[in-house]
């Protein structure tokens, strides 16, 4: 198989797409989520139409989701615009915050200086809010799209609709990025995307290029995407 294009017809191998759920309340007013299930706001909800709207015309096989009711809604959208069943995984989940979830990220640098500065540099090994490590995050997201994408036909395409950190996460354990430089890879805005193709390992090597990252609307290649 060879690497092409996210939107490329004659692509051969299978296809993982990133979504990120899209923006609530609490996304605006800057708090931290974590597991709390927080649901979309108008904003948020009116964004995943319009995104799933173009994300069918990557004729998706499989749509997966966090259990959460932001990522849950989002994913819902492009089932009812690709006419595909959202099948769902706890594994999707975001970070559990701890004692962080609900907090304002302006309070929990305040009250958590050493905990929040490493947590921004990137660290694997610290907890948010007492709870998860972003390894701890990383590992059970990419067991769970590893599992999906193995149960995939050759050359399809698996949307997995998760959550801003656990998305990050996910796709640097499984392009075996050292974690010391999983900060290399920037977050993903609220309702964008990226996008991972399945390599030829044959001789070797990780299975995954990144192929985009952080899409939005305003990014979409232009031209016909329906081949």
């Amino acid at each position: 198989m060879t690497s092409s294009a996210a939107w490329d017809p004659a692509r051969t191998g299978k296809r993982v797409v990133f979504w990120r759920h899209g923006r609530t309340e609490w996304n605006r007013a800057g708090r931290f989520q974590g597991q709390q299930d927080i649901a979309l706001d108008p904003s948020g909800a009116h964004q995943a139409v319009e995104a799933a709207a173009v994300l069918r015309h990557l004729h998706p096989d499989v749509v997966i989701s966090s259990d959460l009711g932001r990522a849950l809604a989002t994913a819902q959208a492009l089932g009812e615009a690709a006419g595909k069943p959202v099948g769902t995984d706890r594994r999707l989940r975001e970070t559990y915050a701890g004692a962080w979830e609900g907090m304002l990220f302006a309070d929990i640098a305040a009250q958590f200086p050493e905990e929040q500065a490493g947590w921004a540099a990137g660290s694997g090994d610290v907890r948010a809010g007492g709870g998860e490590s972003r390894v701890d995050v990383g590992r059970r997201v990419a067991e769970a799209v590893t599992d999906a994408a193995d149960a995939l036909a050759p050359g399809g395409t698996l949307v997995v609709v998760s959550h801003g950190g656990a998305i990050r996460a996910g796709i640097c354990a499984l392009l075996g990025l050292p974690t010391d430089s999983w900060t290399v890879i920037s977050g993903v805005s609220n309702c964008h995307w990226s996008v991972l193709e399945e390599r030829d390992t044959s001789g070797g090597g990780v299975r995954w290029n990144l192929a985009q990252h952080n899409v939005g609307l305003d990014s979409v290649p232009s031209g016909p995407l329906e081949g």
